[in-house]
Parts: C-alpha cells; structure tokens; sequence
C-alpha cells in the first residue's frame, strides 16, 4: 500500500494519473460530439437519443460522477505537477527553452483552465438551464408518443444567439489545442509507442483535435447560418 501511494505521489505517477484521466474525458468529448451532431438530422433523431440516456438513469449519474472525479483528478494533478516544475526550478532559464515548443504545449494550462470554466458554462447552458431557462422549458412529442424535454429546440435557440456561438468557437480553439498536445503526451507518458514514433503520434494527435473543433464548430455555425434551424 505504501509502495502504491509512493508511486502516485511521485512525478511519473502524477503523470499516468493525467494521461488515464485525461483519456477518460478525451474518450467522452469524441461520444459526446457524435451524439450531438445528430442535431443535423433533425429533433426526432436528436430528442430520441437525448431520451435514450435520460433513460440510462442510475448509469448516467455514475457515468456523470465517474467523469466528475476524473476532470478533478485531472485538473489538481495537473496543478500539482506544476507547483513541483516550479519548485525545481525556482529560477528561470536564462534564455527561454520553449522556443521549439507548440502553441498548444506552451498553452496547456492556460487551455486547462479555459475548458473549467467552460465546463461549469456548458452544464449551466445546456443541463440545467441556469443561463437561459426560455431555452429549457420547450417539449417534443417523438414518434412514439412520448413527451420529452425539446433539447433540439433548446441547442437551435441557443446558438442563433451569436454570443452564445461564438463564445462556443472560442472555447473549441482551446480544447481543440489541449488535445493536440495532451493525447501525444499521454502516448508518451504511458510508453505505449517507441520514442521514433512521437512524430507520427502528434501528427494524428493534432488531426484528432482538428477533427474535434471542426465537429463541434459545424453545429454552431450551421445554426447560425441557417443551415439547422
């Protein structure tokens, strides 16, 4: 026991800490993205889904409270290291080594701290319906009969409103660049690939986050447009 708490008090432990974590909620945005694109194949299809997992019940909260626990875990693990990186070296480099480095690694916890915030938005906005409750009290008959709550109605009235999408892009450039660089740094954290395939890992870790922004951005801006409506 003392060995194992030993291990995750230590820098490397901290480290597979953030990689396992991190994953986890790399895992749920890619799912959470491809529920929400449904919104382009109209309310029947997105209330329908959106019923599924309200249906889920008791699995949704453990679900829930599971992803909770791993952001945490994540975001004070991350603070940790970084009090530790500091505490090490006190004293700045003469000359800055991050020259080399890409925005996205130079932005982590910049970004980091960006996505908490968006987080808290994110369930104000859309689970809550603290933000904008106009949005949060339509009801959608689906096919079958049953009465649900109008969650394609509600994402529609949200970001026609500009501000509202465009604070949605903005926040997408940060979590986009967070998983740039965090999905390469796990591989590497975790030793699952050999140090010459760093290149090819960041390249596809790049693309993924490239994929996300783009995935994401489309229904804002497809609304906005008019394209969804």
């Amino acid at each position: 026991m003392t060995l194992s708490l030993d291990f995750f008090r230590s820098s490397i432990g901290k480290k597979i800490i953030m990689a396992i974590t991190g994953f986890i909620w790399f895992g749920f945005v890619i799912l959470h993205m491809v529920g929400n694109l449904q919104v382009f194949q109209g309310p029947e299809k997105l209330n329908t889904y959106a019923k599924f997992l309200k249906d889920l019940g008791p699995l949704l909260w453990v679900a829930r409270i599971g992803l909770i626990v791993a952001f945490f875990g994540h975001v004070c693990t991350a603070i940790l290291l970084k009090f530790e990186n500091s505490s090490a070296r006190p004293v700045s480099y003469a000359k800055g080594s991050t020259i080399q480095a890409s925005v996205a690694s130079r932005t982590m916890a910049y970004s980091g701290l960006l996505l908490l915030t968006f987080l808290v938005y994110h369930l104000a906005h859309f689970t809550l319906g603290i933000t904008n409750p106009e949005h949060y009290s339509f009801e959608y008959i689906l096919k079958n009969g049953d009465v649900v709550h109008d969650v394609y109605a509600m994402v529609i009235l949200g970001f026609q409103d500009p501000i509202i999408s465009g604070t949605y892009i903005v926040f997408m450039v940060f979590l986009a660049l967070h998983f740039s660089h965090a999905l390469g740094s796990m591989f590497q954290t975790l030793g699952i690939l050999a140090p010459k395939h760093n290149p090819a890992i960041q390249k596809a870790s790049t693309g993924l986050g490239l994929i996300i922004f783009l995935g994401n951005c489309s229904m804002p801006i497809s609304i906005l447009l008019g394209y969804v409506r």
